[in-house]
């Protein structure tokens, strides 16, 4: 019966013991996990708050930066772009029900607004049966007066400042 006794004993310590070590290896992996967690995190407000990170495709969640956007003149513009930015300054009316709407900057192209402060316009592309990608985003609390208007010939995968 001694013996026995010896087995399990030994079987358990050996369980325990392995448990143990496996706790410790999760633990030094977890402490690991949390030091390269926090170090990003570090690094990340570094580069906010020293403005290091430029604009480039991975960065292109982060707002535009209108002293350095790309801009284009109202005169530049195709012969429908200037016709919608003349009926934006109107109040219209309007080709399509989506015009004036609320452009919601999911895309963080344009600078940070309140939601509301973006209005989507489209601009016919003679070509297309549909919207077509063209728009006209101008942003401001009066609609008719808005602070500034940008043009995408993308669906709003880049933007272009309008310089009256």
């Amino acid at each position: 019966m001694k013996v026995i006794t010896v087995v399990y004993e030994t079987t358990a310590m050996k369980a325990s013991k392995a448990r143990l070590k496996a706790a410790a290896r999760a633990t030094t992996a977890m402490t690991a996990n949390l030091k390269t967690a926090w170090f990003a995190m570090l690094l990340t407000a570094a580069f906010m708050v020293f403005g290091l990170a430029g604009h480039s495709e991975a960065t292109a969640k982060t707002p535009l930066n209108v002293e350095s956007a790309a801009t284009v003149l109202s005169s530049q513009l195709p012969t429908q772009g200037r016709d919608v930015l003349a009926l934006v300054y109107q109040g219209g009316p309007f080709r399509h029900d989506k015009d004036g709407t609320v452009f919601g900057n999911r895309e963080r192209q344009l600078p940070g607004k309140n939601r509301g402060y973006y209005r989507e316009y489209t601009v016919r592309t003679p070509s297309e049966k549909s919207r077509g990608a063209r728009r006209i985003v101008c942003g401001g609390l009066q609609p008719t007066a808005p602070d500034a208007c940008y043009y995408t010939d993308d669906h709003y995968a880049s933007f272009r400042k309008i310089v009256q």
